[in-house]
């Protein structure tokens, strides 16, 4: 069990090992902690966003929508390789997932299939959007899947996480697809080699 990194470590970590940051706003102070706990945290969470346009993208997931207030995630991820962090703390972007992923994430054992929804990932997990449309034909700058890479690495590292406390949204819950465009077991093996 880890308690959640304090949001000046995580932004210490995320410059440690080579992240571009863009801070928004009182984004340390942004998140959904009145609708429930934040921690202990397990792993990182990888998502894509169906838009378009980084400055769109990023107040998006800062605002969210009426129906899923944000933030959405902790950092979005544009096309560029910058990290635009939106908030830090609870945040809407894992949803319910899979007991059985969370607790084969904290073995770091491999992930069985997600056939249930039972399970707060809002608590548990760092979660990233990345800017992308999700349609397997939108490319993914080598810039962008390096910072998926390096920030995954810096959350791993700090809490001495293997890479495979790195999971893809379609692994937590039932029905979604993202990431979508690359796998997760290939960004995975990134971020082990990253971390030796």
């Amino acid at each position: 069990m880890a308690p959640p990194m304090s949001a000046a470590d995580f932004l210490d970590a995320l410059r440690d090992e080579g992240v571009t940051v863009v801070e928004v706003g009182d984004w340390r102070h942004h998140n959904r902690n009145h609708k429930g706990p934040w921690g202990p945290v397990h792993g990182v969470m990888i998502h894509h966003t169906v838009t378009q346009g980084s400055e769109h993208t990023v107040e998006l997931c800062r605002d969210g929508y009426e129906d899923l207030p944000g933030p959405l995630c902790h950092g979005v991820i544009t096309k560029d390789g910058r990290v635009h962090l939106v908030g830090y703390g609870r945040a809407n972007h894992a949803g319910l997932g899979d007991d059985d992923v969370l607790r084969a994430v904290i073995a770091e054992k491999p992930l069985p299939p997600d056939n249930e929804a039972n399970t707060d990932g809002n608590r548990h997990f760092y979660g990233f959007e990345c800017e992308n449309l999700g349609d397997g034909h939108d490319p993914w700058p080598d810039v962008q899947l390096e910072a998926i890479e390096r920030v995954a690495a810096a959350i791993c590292r700090h809490h001495g996480w293997t890479e495979r406390s790195v999971i893809g949204h379609r692994e937590w819950q039932p029905g979604k697809v993202d990431p979508r465009g690359f796998t997760m077991a290939s960004m995975r093996e990134r971020v082990g080699d990253r971390l030796q």
